[in-house]
């Protein structure tokens, strides 16, 4: 699994024509909408054309000729081929429109598809903020690189043909003068090239970086005011904003001397053909309609190459946001399903791990050969210090991650060899800190089985002690929760959240300290629910209230990795080991907190 700043390394490393390439197969399902929007642009283009060469003849055949009816006859011709460019410029506006709303869905589409399928560790070492930039202005500048850049391109392109074309029917010398100069100008664009690409680049890392800070102090800002962090934050902020404005700022710079460079190599152009074309006028060699509709052609053929150059510059931004991009989809999901998986019907049954062993670095063993065997229904808690290894056994059970030797086994079957889905949709979890998502409480509850009736819903509330709380908000279960929940206690989360894994009817259940952040009374309720939804269930749960696991039928000690300790709550008391001593020292400290409370109220006061 590559880390975020690994990941940010190898986009450097793909090559821009395996970049179009990809590009290319975004824009194959809509290859009717690409198609139409060429042709209409390439007849736009070929209309400025003739339209230019029907202004020479309107001088050469009607003014200096002095025929009124030759004047009228090309007026005419120019009105109705007029009329034909502003349809076809209506359809190129309306299929590029359509065609970059087209890609910008399927580009945020596949990306948001891939993301649900990538294992858990890669969420755990890439930053939001990384993730939300791909989604939101990589996709613009992408989908605006597909469709408006690459009309402006074609359009430049064909300009430049018909008006060619046009020139050497006119006149094949001056002409052949302003097609030398193109190679010049193609020389000048790609010594521009490398520069700007790698300073956009650097400037979009940087922002990728700026994006994360900015959604670490939004969603941090408590704890950054509670230890008085702004002026650290800021200072921090301006080093990453500071980068990122020296690597735009000479991407800029490089921007803004490509055009100049441009107009005066146009300039010298120009002039030439001015200089030649005067010649061969007092000669009689040349018309006075055709030097001005050479003037204008060179125009037609020069701005168009100031185009390609604004085009180009743009592109090397949204190369790097296509690598990006593409690094996003390419990224493999640590796990997956094997190739020949058993469907099951059912979890339920016994869980046994079989010499598991599991890391998340190299040579930083978390898990160190652990055995265990669970029979179904069995309740089974995990205490010990943190960083014991507690949540990991839990992450292996969901098969979030996978054991790095050893197997895990449900009713017997190797769990590699079952789908991740029948695994994850059969397990309930509830959280230290549950997520609520934006909307309401009856939302949230539902989430756990979509198709579930309001009746269902309320009786799972009910089930999880939610009801009754919730029955005195305004609005009942319509209540907002506010982004995260937040308009909620943690308790009142905790609740709803284990309403919602009543509702999915899991198999195996897992609760992870959800009691550690709450009062006692809190507690008592989160309790009820638990036991309601546990019944007839194989359950997990890690707490570090050891009180709130005295009816467990196994409790494990894990410490460094390994179980040091196994047996009910009265085993182990009365083995008086590890157990017993974390035990007895948190019931002397409650007892303590409590005397402090109820018989020296001074000691509110002081209290952290």
């Amino acid at each position: 699994m590559s880390t975020y700043h690994e990941l940010e390394e190898r986009e450097y490393g793909k090559l821009t024509g395996h970049i179009f390439k990809r590009l290319l197969s975004v824009l194959k399902p809509h290859w009717k909408a690409v198609l139409g929007f060429l042709v209409c642009i390439a007849l736009v283009s070929a209309i400025d054309a003739y339209t230019t060469f029907l202004s020479k003849r309107i001088i050469d055949d009607g003014i200096i000729a002095g025929s009124r009816e030759a004047i009228v006859r090309t007026v005419i011709l120019y009105g109705s081929v007029v009329l034909f460019q502003a349809i076809f410029t209506f359809g190129f506006i309306y299929l590029v429109g359509i065609l970059a709303e087209r890609v910008r869905y399927d580009l945020r589409k596949s990306m948001f598809n891939h993301l649900q399928q990538l294992s858990l560790s890669y969420f755990s070492q890439t930053p939001v903020g990384w993730i939300m930039a791909r989604l939101t202005s990589d996709t613009e500048r992408l989908s605006d690189l597909m469709t408006w850049g690459i009309l402006d391109s074609t359009w430049a392109v064909i300009n430049i043909s018909t008006s060619a074309v046009f020139m050497f029917i006119i006149n094949p010398k001056l002409a052949l003068i302003v097609i030398l100069m193109l190679p010049v100008l193609i020389v000048v664009a790609f010594r521009f090239r490398s520069n700007i690409l790698y300073h956009y680049r650097q400037s979009r890392k940087m922002n990728s970086r700026i994006t994360g800070a900015f959604n670490e102090g939004i969603t941090g800002v408590r704890v950054i005011k509670a230890l008085s962090r702004e002026d650290d934050n800021l200072e921090e902020f301006s080093e990453l904003t500071d980068g990122m404005y020296e690597a735009s700022f000479k991407a800029a710079w490089l921007s803004a001397l490509f055009l100049p460079t441009v107009q005066i190599i146009s300039a010298i152009g120009l002039g030439i053909v001015l200089w030649r074309g005067g010649s061969q006028v007092q000669t009689g060699a040349m018309t006075i309609g055709g030097i001005q509709a050479f003037v204008s052609y060179i125009t037609f053929i020069m701005w168009p190459i100031q185009d390609l150059a604004r085009v180009y510059a743009h592109m090397q931004n949204a190369v790097a946001s296509a690598e990006r991009i593409f690094s996003l989809i390419d990224t493999e999901p640590e796990v997956k399903n094997r190739y020949n998986t058993v469907d099951i019907e059912s979890l339920r049954g016994d869980i046994r791990f079989d010499n598991v062993h599991f890391h998340y670095e190299e040579n930083d063993p978390v898990l160190r050969g652990l055995d265990f065997h669970v029979k179904q229904g069995e309740m089974v808690a995990l205490v010990g210090p943190t960083g014991g290894g507690k949540t990991t056994i839990v992450n292996l059970l969901c098969r979030f991650y996978e054991p790095s030797e050893g197997t895990i086994y449900f009713n017997n079957i190797d769990y590699l060899d079952m789908k991740l889905q029948d695994i994850q949709s059969r397990i309930g979890i509830v959280l230290q800190t549950p997520h609520l998502f934006s909307g309401s409480i009856l939302d949230n509850i539902r989430y756990g089985r979509l198709n579930a009736t309001n009746e269902e819903i309320e009786e799972a509330a009910r089930l999880a002690g939610a009801h009754d709380f919730v029955m005195r908000f305004d609005h009942g279960y319509d209540q907002d929760v506010g982004e995260g929940g937040n308009l909620l206690s943690v308790g009142q989360k905790q609740l709803i959240s284990i309403a919602r894994a009543i509702l999915a009817e899991p198999e195996v259940f897992i609760m992870d300290e959800a009691t550690s952040s709450v009062d006692t009374l809190t507690e008592a309720l989160i309790q009820r629910g638990m036991e309601r939804l546990m019944e007839n269930r194989t359950s997990f749960v890690i707490a570090h209230r050891l009180s709130t696991i005295k009816r467990a039928d196994q409790i494990f000690v894990i410490e460094n990795g390994q179980i040091t300790e196994m047996g009910t709550h009265k085993e182990l008391i009365h083995n008086k080991g590890k157990y017993y001593n974390l035990y007895t020292k948190q019931f002397r400290q409650e007892l303590e907190a409590q005397y402090d409370i109820f018989n020296r109220p001074e000691a509110l006061k002081t209290s952290p």
